[in-house]
């Protein structure tokens, strides 16, 4: 009896104490200074509107007002910077070979055309600009805008080099970086860790099982920015027809799972953004400010922009 009456105590215990750091975990955590503070995210610097990593996308996005410009990067044979999604060159501009085998001036141009990755049966039209950019090329063209940046490889030579690129033109405030690769996250933060980094996937699929167990309060985090897929879209980007029932039960739980509210608020009370992708409509834009994610990442900025205008949500301070 007396063993029933300790174990239930302290499991009482144990829950009561977790829901009241839950909901103030600044009790236990010191508050992370947050060196921006983004709702508006170009992915790709707005792949609906413009090409996908090129400096005419970037360009509207900034002049259209958004708080961050999100891009990936890859190293090339000379060991520049560039400003790509792939490894391969084959689906953007329609050449069998790698970018880590050519230096840059080899590079060849974007396609005119390229698909929307998050938006079905879409096709973006490209202006004159096709030039595949590097990395300080926007630096240097958004010298305050915030650039979130997916380290695509794991390569320390790029790692090294965007670290270096970041310090130089005094962007540490102004950064955030990682990859879905624990590998790559870990190796970004041992190069620097004054650049704020991204969860990845296993720090992601952790903090789930710390939040569904409440060990998730008394757990330090060294990310300051979540950011995750709104898993219900997959309905819209692939369509319903073409998914199979285990695939839309995956679907679903996977959202259940993530979509949390609860969650989302004590990121973000321990000064952790959270950041969810890649929303193209307003139902969905809606729903991710419902839940009370701090930013959204998007394909096409003017859409965002104009709900954001239209509903009244604040620009961050």
């Amino acid at each position: 009896m007396c063993a029933a009456v300790y174990v239930l105590s302290t499991v009482t215990g144990y829950v009561l104490t977790s829901a009241l750091l839950m909901k103030c975990p600044n009790l236990l955590h010191r508050r992370k200074r947050e060196p921006f503070l983004s709702k508006h995210i170009s992915h790709r610097g707005g792949a609906g509107e413009n090409l996908e990593n090129t400096m005419a996308a970037f360009k509207h996005a900034v002049d259209l007002g958004t708080d961050m410009l999100e891009l990936d990067c890859h190293l090339t044979k000379d060991e520049q910077v560039v400003v790509s999604h792939d490894a391969s060159l084959l689906r953007a501009s329609g050449i069998n070979a790698h970018i880590s085998d050519m230096t840059y001036a080899e590079l060849p141009p974007y396609l005119c055309k390229l698909g929307v990755t998050f938006q079905r049966e879409c096709i973006c039209e490209g202006g004159e600009d096709k030039r595949i950019p590097l990395l300080k090329d926007v630096f240097e063209a958004f010298p305050h805008t915030p650039v979130n940046i997916d380290i695509k490889v794991n390569d320390d030579r790029l790692i090294k080099k965007v670290s270096e690129m970041v310090v130089n033109y005094d962007r540490e405030n102004l950064t955030v970086w990682g990859n879905a690769s624990n590998t790559i996250v870990n190796k970004c933060y041992t190069e620097n860790p004054r650049i704020p980094v991204l969860f990845s996937l296993f720090r992601v699929l952790q903090l789930l099982g710390l939040f569904y167990t409440g060990l998730l309060p008394f757990v330090p985090l060294k990310e300051q920015f979540l950011e995750i897929p709104m898993p219900s879209i997959i309905t819209k980007i692939k369509g319903p027809d073409r998914l199979t029932r285990s695939h839309r039960l995956i679907a679903w739980l996977a959202d259940i799972l993530l979509m949390r509210k609860t969650l989302f608020q004590h990121l973000t009370a321990r000064g952790i953004q959270v950041y969810i992708w890649v929303l193209n409509d307003e139902e969905d834009f809606q729903r991710a400010f419902d839940l009370g994610a701090t930013g959204v990442m998007t394909d096409f900025p003017t859409r965002l922009k104009e709900f954001l205008d239209l509903n009244g949500i604040s620009k961050p301070r």
